[in-house]
């Protein structure tokens, strides 16, 4: 069997984001947070507000509507997140970024850039902005 070259670029990216996960991931774990719960995190500080329904949280971050529901108690329960329902329609359920889940992203932006740092140093300054604008693309 011979890969094509799109092929062989996804399993490229594949093993790019598993060894990216792995890196960042355990440079949060002294925080007690996982890459999935950071990028939680992050999708509410930028949403307006900083709050955003389930569904779309879920969504933005790639998981199901059940694997948000699993990873937010966890963050509800240690004060991260807040879970409401919309002021409009009891039947929206709302997340809202806590006091201390900015703290929190206070508190690991040292050990994120440190890591993204590291992940990209091969890469010069223009290079690295080439991955950025592919990586929007492909995203």
């Amino acid at each position: 069997m011979s890969l094509s070259q799109d092929a062989r670029t996804v399993l490229g990216l594949i093993n790019l984001n598993s060894k990216v996960h792995r890196r960042l991931g355990g440079a949060l774990s002294v925080h007690g947070l996982g890459v999935s719960e950071l990028l939680v995190l992050i999708a509410l500080r930028e949403a307006p507000s900083r709050t955003m329904r389930r569904v779309d949280l879920a969504e933005r971050v790639g998981l199901t509507a059940s694997g948000i529901t699993r990873l937010l108690n966890p963050l509800e329960k240690v004060g991260l997140v807040e879970k409401t329902q919309g002021a409009r329609d009891a039947r929206v359920s709302l997340v809202a970024l806590s006091a201390g889940g900015q703290r929190m992203l206070e508190d690991v932006e040292v050990a994120v850039n440190d890591t993204a740092k590291s992940l990209l140093a091969p890469l010069d300054r223009r290079r690295q902005r080439e991955l950025n604008g592919l990586t929007q693309a492909l995203s």
